[in-house]
């Protein structure tokens, strides 16, 4: 039988990050929404362009294709759209195969509060006003970031990389760090190395992730011919003494990365460019870089410390990149 909602990996998307909305948002903010509607209308059968997240969407929803008896995983649609504006976006996603079935239209007003009912993991928006709602009543949420896109058809594998201090664990180190610098920090991470961390924003939806690790296992023990899917990378700034306590605190939670990178302050994207995430998770718009060209979907999560201080610095000191061009107010 498939596993109930409340047993799966639900992540939530808004249109916005799914499709590429930059035409209907300009006739937004040119027009208005009465003029933004109608024309919504009566492109209800145009074919929405790909937008950053849909590479990494597509290949989420194929793990229910490799266990299809468990279908582990569901993809729910949160839009600001009402059901009728939203008729476009539900025609692309029928277009594209995605197996998308649920969805919530909010008619203008912010989805994310409806994040629990559905049991979502994760929350990925080009809105970043939704994003910083939800964060700050800790659901978990990232900021999708503009970006070239590149989905390779004969590229099975579905890569996530995620930063660790902020993202995977609280903000507690990382305070340290801003306040004191990098030898109390280490210092602090060494006296505290057997204390696992609090779990930060996106704790949950990475222990689900396991999950899917150990249906991938005993899928090699049953096939030794099956090609694994999911590969999940760790790329945290940390170096020796401060790795221990990555290790002790993913221990605790009896899960662990197929590749750990402690850069020691190292440029993040020298390691992207070899990975090649197709979503990849930081609370720092500096490391959320993947060089020169680079078509790695970024997610900012504005969770801790680092966004907090950005945020108190007042008007001129953003925590985020501004509102994407491609989110049309009443469209995320």
């Amino acid at each position: 039988m498939p596993f109930p909602i409340e047993e799966k990996l639900v992540i939530g998307v808004a249109s916005s990050a799914l499709f590429d909305l930059s035409e209907s948002h300009q006739v937004y903010l040119e027009h208005g929404p009465d003029e933004y509607r109608a024309y919504q209308e009566r492109q209800r059968d145009v074919v929405l362009a790909r937008g950053v997240a849909f590479p990494f969407i597509r290949r989420f929803l194929s793990i229910n294709k490799c266990f299809a008896q468990q279908a582990p995983v569901e993809v729910v649609l949160f839009s600001r759209n009402s059901p009728e504006t939203g008729l476009r976006v539900m025609r692309s996603i029928a277009h594209y195969g995605l197996d998308i079935s649920r969805a919530v239209f909010m008619t203008g007003k912010s989805p994310y509060p409806y994040l629990p009912a559905f049991n979502a993991a994760l929350f990925l928006s080009a809105n970043e006003e939704d994003v910083k709602s939800a964060i700050d009543v800790d659901y978990p949420a990232g900021l999708v970031l503009p970006s070239r896109i590149a989905d390779e058809e004969d590229d099975i594998e579905l890569r996530v990389a995620f930063d660790f201090d902020g993202v995977l664990a609280d903000d507690e180190s990382e305070t340290v760090f801003k306040r004191d610098g990098l030898g109390e920090f280490h210092a602090h991470e060494t006296l505290h190395m057997a204390r696992p961390h609090q779990p930060g924003p996106l704790a949950g939806m990475f222990r689900k992730l396991a999950m899917l690790q150990q249906l991938e296992n005993q899928a090699e023990r049953d096939d030794p011919g099956y090609r694994r899917i999911v590969r999940i990378a760790i790329i945290t700034a940390r170096s020796a003494p401060a790795h221990e306590r990555v290790v002790t605190t993913l221990g605790s939670w009896g899960v662990s990365a197929d590749e750990t990178f402690f850069l020691g302050g190292m440029d993040k994207s020298r390691v992207l460019s070899v990975f090649k995430p197709h979503i990849f998770f930081d609370d720092q718009l500096t490391h959320l870089t993947s060089g020169p060209g680079g078509t790695i979907p970024m997610v900012h999560v504005p969770f801790g410390v680092a966004n907090r201080r950005a945020a108190d610095a007042g008007p001129g000191v953003t925590t985020g990149a501004a509102t994407p061009s491609n989110d049309p107010a009443p469209a995320a």
